[in-house]
């Protein structure tokens, strides 16, 4: 430990992010990244951007990228906050909305982030277990809270909790504010966007990695009632006053001007997810409903991380998590058509 570290970074635990190999060759199924790249017109704006501009400060607001957004959900661009890849936003979030009393509520099987975040925050928490089919029931959440966050569609599982089910948890809890991530929403579910005009103490959050190709560029966002919007901008701007840069908003704000592509990229990871799964089934795994750009499977017969070792000797690399309850599970990535039967033949 360094004499000059502050006293709380000792007991940090930091997040460890998915492996980012740099062999050559490789099936890469271990990072939810998506095999179709970004849409040409979002790459056309951020080509457009690399002039001598780049020399001034970008807009601190966003307000072309908020405006955007607005357009696509139906929404107030004062309802819309935009940071550096959605786990800014959600830093934001626990910083500026999630510190209370009582503790905050998040699956047991869920983004491994959040009690990160806790730590770094001193947010107290409290695991509520998922069920046997790895489903979270709103029943539980039925207790004292300083708020309630979780993945939606779930991560790792992969598992969705239907719209109607967060507005029901948000009418049990009108006091708490209810945080519902949505990076994988765009692959098989209705997003809560949908609820926020009803909701004062709903907040969701989205990211472009995912469902619009564009993990490189580190976008994400927030949809709320102005005045949580309000209080993530006083982070924003005490934190860094200018966290997008004059590429991100324009590939961003194109990035969602090109509903076509958008529609037609995300239908193609559907189409191959429902292939592999069932692909999966027929060699004997059991593979969890997804609604993402994912799938979680095991198999009764095969040991996951002795098979996540022998994938990876045919050049195959998907993410396997030591977790309680979940240490006999593979999450893999839904890839090209070519890169699901490179892994499907590795398991022959």
């Amino acid at each position: 430990m360094s004499r000059f570290w502050s006293p709380f970074v000792k007991d940090l635990v930091p997040y460890v992010p998915g492996e980012q190999p740099k062999l050559n060759r490789l099936v890469k199924l271990n990072t939810n990244e998506n095999p179709y790249g970004p849409s040409p017109k979002a790459l056309a704006a951020m080509a457009a951007e690399l002039n001598d501009d780049l020399r001034l400060y970008p807009d601190p607001n966003s307000d072309r990228l908020k405006q955007a957004v607005a357009d696509h959900y139906g929404v107030e661009t004062a309802q819309v906050f935009v940071g550096n890849g959605s786990d800014e936003v959600l830093a934001h979030i626990f910083h500026g909305l999630l510190q209370h009393d009582a503790p905050l509520l998040f699956p047991d099987i869920s983004y491994s982030f959040y009690p990160v975040y806790c730590g770094l925050y001193g947010i107290a928490y409290e695991q509520v277990p998922l069920d046997e089919q790895f489903q979270i029931r709103i029943a539980d959440y039925a207790k004292p809270n300083g708020g309630i966050i979780f993945p939606n569609p779930n991560a790792p599982t992969g598992c969705l909790l239907p719209l109607d089910a967060v507005e029901a948890l948000l009418t049990a809890h009108p006091d708490s504010l209810v945080v519902v991530d949505e990076a994988y929403i765009d692959f098989g579910g209705d997003s809560a966007i949908a609820l926020v005009s009803r909701f004062d103490n709903l907040l969701v959050t989205q990211t472009l990695s995912k469902s619009r190709s564009l993990a490189g560029l580190r976008v994400g966002l927030a949809v709320g009632h102005p005045d949580l919007i309000e209080a993530l901008e006083r982070i924003k701007n005490s934190f860094n006053s200018y966290p997008l840069d004059r590429a991100a908003i324009a590939g961003a704000s194109a990035a969602f001007d090109d509903r076509e592509y958008f529609d037609a990229t995300r239908q193609k990871v559907i189409d191959s997810r429902e292939h592999l799964a069932a692909q999966l089934e027929a060699k004997g795994f059991e593979v969890l409903p997804s609604a993402a750009n994912f799938i979680f499977v095991r198999h009764p017969q095969q040991d996951a991380a002795e098979l996540a070792a022998r994938l990876r000797e045919h050049g195959v690399i998907v993410r396997h998590f030591k977790q309680a309850r979940i240490a006999q599970f593979l999450r893999i990535t839904v890839g090209t058509p070519e890169m699901n039967q490179a892994l499907l033949d590795a398991l022959v």
